[in-house]
């Protein structure tokens, strides 16, 4: 049993299968087989507006066929299966083919994946997440970044590439091309007054 982070082989390549063994409390994930930890629990600032986002999405999927899910939530892309190499904690997904969901999270890719960065995330989640979102179907990937409050959603087109919107702030509304209907100022999901972070995700 792994029970400490330090116990990992940093150098080697794991699996889903390899990720439920290990029992430590350090949160990770996987992209690529490849491991990166997380911070502990994220700044009040990703607070604020994960709870805000989420909120508004909640409201207006309760009456839906869609399901909006939070961190901490594992979806695993690639195969799909326990020897996928890639094992994500989106900060907000939406599943619309309910039939992915099981006991152990998303088994395939989220419909919608948001995902809010701060200058020590930015490199990975604008493209080694990028690019595994993109590879793995995920339709929209909205990345939000909080200090310059803004939204930049990327819509997945007909050739399975990202095409990026125009960026969103304060005062403008966000819509969703797989959620009609749902529109939201995103003036109502960022806090009053931001801080920089710590750094709070890292590769090991």
């Amino acid at each position: 049993m792994i029970s400490n982070i330090n116990q990992i082989d940093i150098n080697k390549h794991y699996t889903f299968k390899d990720y439920l063994t290990w029992q430590f409390k350090t949160r990770v994930e996987l992209i690529k087989g490849r491991i990166f930890k997380m911070s502990p629990a994220p700044s009040p600032i990703h607070q604020e507006i994960a709870v805000a986002l989420s909120s508004e999405l909640y409201q207006f999927l309760k009456t839906k066929d869609c399901k909006v899910f939070s961190a901490p939530f594992d979806v695993r892309l690639d195969s799909m299966q326990d020897d996928s190499q890639s094992v994500v904690q989106p900060n907000i997904c939406i599943v619309c083919d309910l039939s992915k969901i099981d006991n152990k999270g998303c088994n395939g890719a989220p419909d919608l994946v948001v995902e809010i960065i701060s200058p020590s995330t930015a490199k990975k989640d604008l493209h080694e997440k990028y690019d595994l979102y993109e590879r793995s179907g995920v339709k929209e990937y909205w990345i939000i970044h909080p200090f310059e409050r803004t939204l930049t959603c990327f819509l997945l087109n007909n050739a399975g590439l990202y095409k990026a919107t125009k960026p969103l702030t304060e005062g403008d509304t966000v819509k969703s091309e797989l959620l009609p209907g749902f529109e939201l100022n995103l003036t109502n999901i960022f806090p009053e007054q931001v801080q920089e972070p710590e750094e709070d995700y890292k590769r090991i």
